[in-house]
């Protein structure tokens, strides 16, 4: 060999050895895979909308850095999943974007998760995209169920691992990720969506009897689950369960102060099926089944499930599913499920959804 020649074997193997560097991948690349509900803003900016709607992308290397921003001026919260792994929740303040970098377990491939820690009403989380090595696809999860609800779907007032407990404000307790909903899709492998609000009923809400409040029906089919119906929900993907847990905040006496009629299993009835019928007509072939609720007990919890029964009955050609409770899981904050009560609500519901998927 020359000795003109090896000065040109040495670069081409110092340049061969030195990784390439990382590119920047726009929030609305193809190989992102989103969950839940959320919007396209521009080309470069996606907002996640409901709790514990998700981007989710896999990447090669030893690292990642995330672009995201709240749109809550004040603060919200996020999390984040390595390789379905859940690593902390993060706290976003006020409306800069915030850059944050991320060891990666393994160079050859992770899958990273973006989920909102909370609810609709709390303000979006604006995903910009990420900075990485190479970008992958992401395997696809064989089922998607939808869970449906109030607060207890939310992951609301469950996490008080940051704030205590009746300190700060709503938002700041909760975490939809750890919620029982994400929690049993997880074992289940399945994707989900939570379409959850609230304090929202399924004929009145927790101090309103319709009056000044939506309920449930009247925003379900809105984008943001709202009032404004400019911006309707697609209703691409079909479930193949639709998890329903709405009678907490109905069968509920309210804060004592504002008037509060006793509770009407005639209207919850009527508007349940109502309902049901909603969503059969978004979704044909879904399974459908109807949760009572981990905070209800005594006479109120027989009235619940006696209502439920009655919306079953109702739907004579599909097969409708009831799962009872049958124990009060309260230990959060106010009286809502804590996160150990969800695990232990994925705990209990595991098998019943295990059944009814044919798992």
């Amino acid at each position: 060999m020359s000795k003109s020649f090896l000065p040109i074997v040495f670069l081409l193997l110092l340049f061969s050895c030195k990784e390439k560097s990382q590119k920047m991948y726009n929030s609305t690349n193809k190989l992102i895979k989103y969950s839940g509900r959320f919007e396209k803003i521009s080309d470069t900016k996606t907002a996640l909308i409901s709790s514990a709607s998700s981007a989710e992308f896999t990447v090669k290397g030893d690292s990642v850095t995330i672009y995201v921003q709240s749109e809550n001026t004040v603060r919200n919260y996020f999390v984040i999943a390595i390789n379905d792994e859940y690593q902390k929740r993060y706290k976003l303040e006020g409306d800069s974007i915030q850059k944050i970098t991320l060891k990666t377990p393994k160079k050859e491939s992770n899958k990273i998760g973006i989920y909102k820690a909370t609810e609709a009403s709390s303000g979006n989380i604006i995903f910009h995209g990420f900075d990485a090595f190479d970008l992958i696809s992401t395997d696809e999860k064989p089922f998607l169920i939808e869970f449906i609800g109030d607060s207890i779907t939310c992951g609301a007032l469950a996490d008080n691992s940051d704030i205590d407990c009746n300190e700060g404000e709503y938002i700041d307790q909760h975490n939809a990720y750890l919620a029982y909903g994400p929690r049993l899709a997880r074992t289940l492998n399945a994707d989900f969506i939570l379409s959850s609000v609230s304090g929202m009923g399924m004929y009145r809400n927790w101090n309103d009897e319709n009056i000044e409040e939506p309920i449930m029906p009247q925003v379900y089919e809105n984008l943001y689950l709202n009032t404004d119906s400019s911006k309707k929900y697609a209703f691409k993907t079909q479930p193949d369960m639709v998890s329903i847990c709405l009678g907490t905040n109905d069968m509920s006496d309210g804060d004592g102060v504002k008037n509060r009629l006793p509770f009407n299993e005639e209207k919850y009835t009527e508007n349940y099926i109502n309902f049901v019928e909603t969503i059969y007509s978004h979704y044909p072939n879904t399974q459908v089944v109807l949760l009572n609720s981990p905070m209800v007990s005594g006479d109120k919890n027989t009235t619940l499930i006696s209502c439920l029964k009655n919306v079953k009955d109702h739907f004579k050609d599909k097969e409708i599913k009831i799962f009872e409770f049958d124990e009060l899981l309260v230990n959060g904050c106010n009286y809502h499920p804590s996160i150990q009560d969800h695990k232990e609500i994925a705990t209990q519901l595991l098998p019943f959804f295990k059944q009814v998927l044919n798992q």
